[in-house]
């Protein structure tokens, strides 16, 4: 393994010597893969090694179809007291009041705000994140990861970001294959807590919704097993729903689906407030008292909590400090400060009217 490291190190040190001495200058294309191969007796995967090496500090490029280049050198990234945030959503549940503390915190430092949203599209958000990179109008980024529980195909471009001298920190889910600290409520704690609240009030038979296509939906997936598991309950894979983005959108056209999986329930833990709000009006159409028949907890205590026909029980998430500490940790990116990975927010319960107490435990 040393051996290996000091081959392809040898390689980039002779590319950098020659790009010292003269004999390559910007724009001029490499030797080949084969050639370098030729030339230093190695593997073609130690001569890949050195050019991705090479290519990450910015010394070559590499163009699709024609080979790898010597780079122009960057011109030193001016500051534009601008940060991006990147949200799902921007005027409806829980985001304004997390955006208002950001804009309340940066610009204390003396930074605006760029807002945009994706509406949970990757597409968008891939046209934000090339807008942002063509621009170079930004500082840094706060953003929240679009549909994180599927595989994502913009992935390149926060690699980029990175390159390009642009931190950017996630907020409330992110995406696990990039080395990146993202800010979120505990969600495994949330579907935990809710879930042992409908337990102490006496609930058996728990079903629940959540998404299948933002990672939060599967840790607070998680965090309601957890809790049947520690309460010896037997998990049943036919009362829990899956449902994405635009199923949550349509849920009132899937009403007779939803109420079927939930057919024996006494109770739901739902992905989150938006959702629980959706189910309690779905509900009450079809004449299922809320919670007489079926108790609902949601989750994140938005204003949806207050303004649904029944008031929500839901875990709290504390959305000032996460919209706080976003921008704490965007700003100390830009200070050249090390900043945790994993800033998580435990929750609380707030106990509203859509549960019943059938019997305490």
């Amino acid at each position: 393994m040393v051996e290996q490291r000091s081959k392809y190190g040898e390689i980039a040190d002779w590319i950098k010597l020659k790009i010292d001495k003269g004999e390559l200058t910007v724009g001029t294309k490499i030797y080949s893969e084969n050639e370098l191969v030729s030339i230093f007796g190695v593997s073609r995967q130690t001569v890949r090694h050195a050019i991705s090496i090479l290519s990450e500090e910015g010394i070559l490029e590499r163009r699709r179809g024609s080979g790898t280049y010597i780079s122009s050198p960057k011109k030193p990234k001016l500051d534009t007291k601008r940060i991006a945030v990147i949200t799902t959503y921007i005027e409806e549940y829980i985001f304004p009041p997390i955006i208002k503390r950001m804009e309340q915190r940066l610009s204390r430092e003396g930074y605006a705000i760029q807002l945009s949203f994706t509406n949970n599209s990757v597409e968008k958000e891939r046209v934000i994140l090339e807008r942002i990179l063509l621009d170079k109008s930004v500082d840094g980024v706060i953003v929240e990861a679009t549909k994180s529980g599927l595989p994502n195909p913009n992935l390149d471009l926060y690699n980029k970001l990175k390159k390009n001298g642009i931190p950017y920190i996630f907020l409330n889910s992110y995406y696990p294959q990039l080395d990146a600290p993202h800010v979120s409520m505990n969600d495994r704690k949330a579907g935990y807590l809710v879930t042992k609240h409908l337990l102490e009030c006496g609930h058996r038979d728990i079903g629940a919704i959540f998404k299948c296509d933002d990672g939060q939906g599967a840790l607070r997936y998680a965090g309601y097993m957890d809790m049947l598991i520690e309460a010896d309950i037997r998990i049943r894979g036919d009362r829990v729903m899956w449902i994405d983005t635009e199923d949550q959108r349509n849920m009132k056209e899937d009403s007779v689906h939803i109420l079927r999986r939930l057919k024996g329930c006494t109770a739901c833990v739902c992905y989150n407030d938006e959702v629980a709000n959706r189910l309690v009006a779905i509900c009450l159409e079809q004449g299922i008292r809320v919670p007489e028949d079926l108790s609902i907890t949601g989750m994140d205590n938005s204003n949806l909590t207050i303004y649904c026909e029944v008031p929500l029980t839901s875990a709290i998430n504390p959305l000032d400090e996460l919209g706080e500490t976003a921008a704490e940790g965007i700003l100390d990116l830009l200070k050249g400060k090390t900043v945790k990975q994993c800033m998580e927010f435990e929750p609380t319960l707030k106990v509203r009217r859509s549960v019943r107490m059938l019997s305490s435990i």
